[in-house]
């Protein structure tokens, strides 16, 4: 049966495909049965890793990333020495990979989308993941997933499905995060860094996810952070893919507490230790806003969002999220029990 999942942030949606797959996989060598396509790099880095945590004592089965900025002849390589029967990739690769015969997808039987909004709303991107879509055969299963699926999206996601099993949330306000305590602070632009640097002094944090909207305000405030001795590191598009995913993965292992990033990693990717995110810059729209701030209070612990507002376009956003989610989002107090966040 082919689904269309929507689900709150960090409530295990990843945990529920790759086992579902897992569980029907029967592993036949040269066959690729599973293909998952996810928007960003490091988002099919992190799946295709609970796909080897979760096969651990399934030694038949073999996944493989294929995502751009990485060299493809090695890809190629790849692919015809380990025999994967799941992949997982960001469209245009796995397309590459199909359209010079090197990737055969038609023996696919799971055809996975996760972010499934994201992937169909640029047309390049979709006009890719149809093309994959066709590649395979007619009759398999199709799971599409995101936390965020309007009603605009949802009959674009019917046509890759017949008769799916729908699971949306209409209702916006049961999208909330109730674990995470949310604030906001008014500010003007040039006392942005003097106030983050004192909350980070004044917080007790695991690991921290600061929010920036463009690449060039990201690697001066990591600059800027790193002078001030913070343990910071930055990830941003400018990067090559071999040190985008280098950085994730010392994130990840907690070498470094404190991400500074654009919306690169504002959707899907779990830290467990995150326990406050920070808009530095805030969102221009509210399903943003909600991918964001899910980074903290993942599976339904505690966390802190801390939102810097410095325009009248930032506080009108703000207003449109707390209307559309039904959440009161105060100005931050003087002080905050750290018992609440973490």
């Amino acid at each position: 049966m082919d689904i269309i999942c929507q689900a709150k942030s960090g409530m295990g949606k990843t945990a529920v495909f790759v086992l579902a797959t897992l569980h029907q996989l029967t592993p036949v060598e040269g066959e690729v049965h599973v293909v998952v396509l996810c928007h960003t790099r490091e988002l099919a880095f992190q799946i295709q890793r609970e796909y080897e945590r979760f096969s651990k004592y399934l030694p038949e089965v073999k996944s493989k990333v294929l995502i751009g900025g990485m060299n493809i002849k090695a890809d190629v390589e790849a692919l015809k020495a380990e025999k994967p029967q799941i992949i997982v990739g960001t469209p245009g690769r796995v397309l590459d990979l199909q359209k010079r015969k090197e990737l055969d997808l038609s023996h696919v039987k799971h055809f996975v989308m996760d972010e499934c909004d994201r992937l169909l709303a640029e047309i390049d991107m979709r006009r890719d993941v149809q093309a994959i879509f066709k590649a395979t055969p007619p009759e398999k299963q199709v799971m599409m997933y995101s936390a965020t699926l309007d009603k605009e999206v949802r009959p674009v996601c019917r046509k890759f499905c017949q008769t799916p099993m729908e699971i949306f949330v209409d209702d916006d306000t049961k999208l909330t995060l109730h674990g995470l305590q949310q604030y906001y602070i008014k500010l003007q632009e040039n006392e942005k860094n003097r106030k983050l640097t004192d909350l980070l002094d004044a917080l007790e944090f695991n690991q921290v996810v600061i929010f920036v909207s463009k690449v060039n305000r990201a690697k001066e405030l990591n600059k800027l952070l790193e002078e001030n001795n913070f343990p910071s590191i930055c990830i941003h598009s400018d990067l090559k893919q071999e040190e985008r995913i280098a950085r994730y993965k010392s994130f990840k292992e907690c070498s470094k507490r404190l991400l500074v990033t654009t919306d690169l990693f504002g959707r899907g990717i779990d830290i467990e230790r995150v326990n406050i995110v920070i808009n530095y810059d805030f969102p221009n729209e509210s399903d943003q806003y909600l991918h964001r701030v899910g980074r903290a209070g993942r599976f339904g612990t505690k966390g802190l969002a801390i939102s810097f507002l410095s325009t009248p376009e930032d506080e009108a956003e703000m207003q449109k999220v707390q209307q559309r989610f039904a959440v009161e989002v105060p100005e931050l107090p003087d002080s905050i029990d750290t018992a609440s966040y973490s």
